[in-house]
């Protein structure tokens, strides 16, 4: 296993729109083994491939306290949504930045998962937060998308001092 690299806001490489993930196999499976030794090295509690510039349709959560109930999608596709919920937000994108972001309180998936099986599964609480997450940044989306503009512009700012910051030292 590996830990990879995660992409930083403003990298417009977290704008790329993942392609759909056409064959799950070993090189997949290892794939997805390194997105949750990164995101637990993180720590996060969810990780999508493009973050770390591999631009398929996977992700991968785990919101459990003890990292026990790791969550695999390849390919996901949201069916339904309902309710709202407000969660406070962070991304290991945009470290250091956490905002109130409002998503579906309730949403239903369907997604292949570890062995290539399609499944159609109901999320809610912040696990449905953390998937909508997630698919967002597979479709180019980041969760400062839905701050106000003045709000990203200063997250922004600061992410670009802070990395001239670190490359004098």
């Amino acid at each position: 296993m590996a830990i990879l690299k995660i992409l930083e806001f403003p990298d417009p490489r977290l704008r790329t729109k993942a392609r759909s993930v056409e064959k799950v196999d070993a090189a997949l499976r290892q794939l997805i083994d390194d997105l949750f030794e990164t995101m637990y090295a993180a720590p996060g509690i969810g990780l999508a491939a493009t973050q770390v510039d591999i631009h398929q349709r996977l992700l991968v959560a785990d919101v459990s306290a003890d990292q026990t109930d790791p969550q695999v999608l390849i390919n996901p596709q949201i069916l339904a949504k309902d309710g709202t919920q407000v969660t406070e937000e962070g991304c290991l994108s945009v470290p250091g930045f956490y905002e109130e972001v409002e998503r579906a309180e309730h949403i239903r998936v369907c997604f292949l998962d570890r062995d290539g099986v399609v499944v159609e599964n109901e999320f809610s609480g912040l696990l449905a937060a953390c998937v909508q997450h997630e698919i967002d940044h597979l479709d180019g989306r980041l969760f400062v998308d839905y701050l106000s503009e003045a709000k990203r512009q200063r997250i922004r700012k600061r992410l670009l001092k802070d990395r001239r910051l670190q490359a004098v030292v």
